[in-house]
């Protein structure tokens, strides 16, 4: 009967390992954690580009991948592309910009 519950708690023991180490990021893949941090901190930055009346929000697409934020889509102006930047740069958690806005 020992033998039997200690199979059985080293059994439930490698399915928590396996099921916690499951939701941990790689290089290449967030983990749960990091993706929920990266949806808030992408709302963040489009919520300040919205306010913003020099930029159409429509126009900029803003995805966030381990707090590294990638604006692309179309501005107007040079000053447009270059007010984005400075405004997604200024949003808490935001470790760097990467800018592949175009100007039409």
């Amino acid at each position: 009967m020992k033998k039997a519950n200690f199979i059985r708690n080293c059994f439930i023991g490698l399915v928590l390992v396996v099921f916690i180490a499951g939701c941990a990021g790689t290089v290449n893949r967030e983990s749960t954690g990091e993706y929920i941090d990266d949806s808030v901190l992408t709302s963040k930055v489009k919520a300040e580009i919205f306010n913003d009346p020099m930029l159409k929000v429509l126009q900029i697409n803003v995805e966030s991948f381990k707090g590294v934020v990638q604006l692309s889509g179309f501005v107007n102006s040079a000053q447009a592309s270059a007010r984005a930047v400075e405004i997604a740069n200024s949003v808490k958690g935001v470790k760097s910009v990467k800018n592949s806005l175009i100007v039409k």
